[in-house]
């Protein structure tokens, strides 16, 4: 996905712990400038060690967010991810995927990688029952609609999910309704969260 102009990114960082200083870089098609945060911008970066310490300025947010954090505990990626921001975990990502989350989080999309995935796997497996109450869950899924939300749950679209699986955007929407009725979910972020198995299962 190209915009039609390069983003600019606001970077809430605590001084000189910023682990990519020369991101963006020149050729980056996305990605134009990073700004303090205190300029406007399209998306918001915020940089820290503690996720619960984002989740409450992201209400003050007008901007869409991503939280870049080495935290990779379950509770508080579930809680970044339910406040509508990506959420990196440190060391687990390159700069292109960075630029890819900033495009997706201008479009709606709630990027998380792969570490933040796993960890919220891993912390549904720990709770009593739940993997197979997430089994239960995944079964209600076709084939093809389960590759979509393993797609859906890194922060892709539509568009993109329809151009990895060759596939129409218009049927990946169609497959993605008939998904959120199936796990009883409100959207997206809910489908993802049930999907990850880091939300209640209501159906069994």
């Amino acid at each position: 996905m190209r915009t039609s102009r390069k983003l600019t990114v606001a970077l809430d960082c605590p001084e000189d712990t910023w682990p990519h200083p020369d991101w963006p870089a020149p050729d980056d098609p996305y990605v134009g400038e990073v700004v303090p945060l205190v300029r406007a911008a399209d998306v918001v970066i915020l940089h820290r060690d503690e996720p619960s310490a984002a989740v409450r300025e992201l209400s003050a947010t007008a901007a869409p967010a991503i939280v870049i954090s080495p935290c990779r505990d379950t509770e508080a990626i579930v809680e970044v991810f339910r406040a509508g921001a990506g959420y990196l975990v440190e060391g687990d990502y390159c700069t292109c995927m960075l630029s890819s989350a900033v495009v997706g989080a201008t479009v709606g999309h709630t990027y998380l990688s792969p570490a933040a995935c796993a960890a919220l796997r891993e912390g549904a497996r720990r709770l009593p029952s739940g993997g197979e109450a997430l089994e239960r869950l995944r079964e209600l899924l076709s084939p093809r609609e389960r590759q979509i939300m393993e797609l859906l749950s890194t922060g892709l679209g539509a568009q993109e999910i329809g151009l990895r699986l060759r596939l129409s955007e218009k049927t990946v929407r169609n497959n993605l309704s008939n998904i959120y009725a199936k796990l009883d979910a409100r959207g997206s972020t809910d489908a993802v969260l049930r999907w990850l198995g880091a939300a209640p299962v209501i159906r069994t």
